[in-house]
């Protein structure tokens, strides 16, 4: 297992204090590997710690059936007179779980770590047992940066290469080292997708019938770095034989959310300074899962790299939004704390046509933050025009922030 620092590092910093440290995110993301990683980190520090862990998607507490035998089971390995870590993965496979994490608050000398695949991990019950007393640590699939760090770079392969292998891979942390076994990547990426749609999806959500909802999901993924509303995937499927209602399709949205599979960067007004309640855009968590999902094509290679910025921006701690100027469009807005940044995404900038469309949208806009267009032309590596800097997206990947 490969050290994934950014998180390794929130959880040390949160480690022994009174806050539950809630680690959500996809399945196959990498959460148990963090869990386990981070077992290891305490150790580190004190070998006589006492960790108290369970895998509840391991057979071992295939026994354990509600939450007072899982409250009975962790009560017997806890020790007097010191912290016990306890460490819970996919916690919410059993029902009623956040009753035990608030005794266990209440009783016993207690430092918490909590795994789940679902957003209602977090709307479930525990918002109101603990409201205020956990921190949410949101798992993404690997960076660029950590895409290279899991695979080897041959002498003979140009980061360019590697980036692409990015781009049509994915960033899975489990299955990134059989991706040049074409077949059986597929497969295990399948299995993944099909996973993550009946547990997370439709059986979570008592769906008697998942076609309808794969149908919006492979039309978002048709979609990314586009402009979409409720509306206008309805109207779709309607034109193609499927009739439904704009607020059916709502629902659906919010159950992908959920599942952590699509996420929704709303639209922001920047001159009138409000959020817009329509035309968001959806970007899926993997490139990989949409690539065998829809089959790579190198036509949609812009939006790609768009879904992989916005990820990005997600790692690095940013609130992320689309903006609007006008009639001129910005890719993202991106806001941490009293930081602001603007960012463009294009492939290319070497049309004259093309560098204006995306430098207008930046030249709008009226104040002192940083402005930013990224491409994947090295012709404009780290220039600047009208106070807007131009940076090769590669670089960026692999800088700081």
């Amino acid at each position: 297992m490969i050290n994934r620092e950014l998180y390794i590092n929130k959880l040390l910093a949160y480690k022994d204090t009174e806050f539950i440290k809630v680690i959500t995110g996809i399945r196959r993301c990498g959460k148990s590997s963090l869990l386990k990683i981070f077992k290891d980190e305490i150790l580190k520090e004190n070998k006589k710690a006492n960790i108290i862990y369970m895998n509840f998607e391991s057979f071992e507490f295939d026994d354990i059936k509600n939450y007072k035998e899982m409250y009975d089971w962790i009560k017997e390995r806890t020790k007097q007179n010191q912290k016990n870590y306890i460490l819970l993965d996919e916690v919410q496979r059993i029902t009623g779980w956040e009753k035990v994490v608030n005794a266990l608050l209440i009783d016993i000398d207690s430092d918490i770590y909590i795994t789940g695949s679902n957003a209602y991990l977090l709307s479930s019950e525990l918002s109101t047992y603990l409201t205020g007393r956990y921190i949410e640590i949101k798992v993404l699939p690997l960076s660029f940066k950590e895409f290279l760090d899991f695979t080897v770079l041959e002498d003979n392969i140009s980061i360019e290469d590697k980036f692409i292998e990015y781009v049509k891979f994915g960033g899975m942390p489990g299955i990134i080292t059989i991706k040049n076994e074409s077949d059986l990547y597929e497969n295990v990426i399948k299995g993944i997708y099909n996973t993550v749609f009946m547990k997370d999806v439709v059986e979570r959500n008592k769906l008697v019938d998942g076609s309808l909802l794969e149908k919006i999901l492979k039309f978002l993924m048709s979609n990314i770095g586009s402009q979409i509303s409720s509306k206008k995937i309805a109207d779709y499927l309607t034109s193609q034989g499927t009739k439904i209602t704009h607020n059916t399709v709502l629902n659906y949205l919010q159950m992908l959310e959920n599942a952590y599979i699509i996420y929704k960067a709303p639209r922001y007004d920047i001159k009138g300074k409000e959020l817009l309640k329509t035309l968001e855009k959806y970007y899926i968590v993997d490139t990989g899962i949409r690539n065998v999902t829809l089959g790579f094509r190198n036509s949609d290679f812009g939006h790609i790299i768009e879904n992989i910025v916005y990820f990005e921006l997600l790692r690095r701690g940013y609130d992320v939004t689309i903006g609007k100027t006008d009639a001129l469009e910005v890719d993202f807005i991106a806001t941490k704390s009293n930081n602001k940044k603007y960012f463009q995404v294009t492939y290319t900038m070497l049309e004259e046509n093309v560098k204006q469309r995306e430098l207008n949208p930046l030249r709008q806009i009226n104040d002192n933050y940083e402005k930013i267009v990224l491409t994947m032309d090295k012709l404009y590596n780290n220039t600047s025009e009208d106070g807007i800097k131009i940076k090769y997206l590669i670089d960026w990947l692999l800088g700081d922030d």
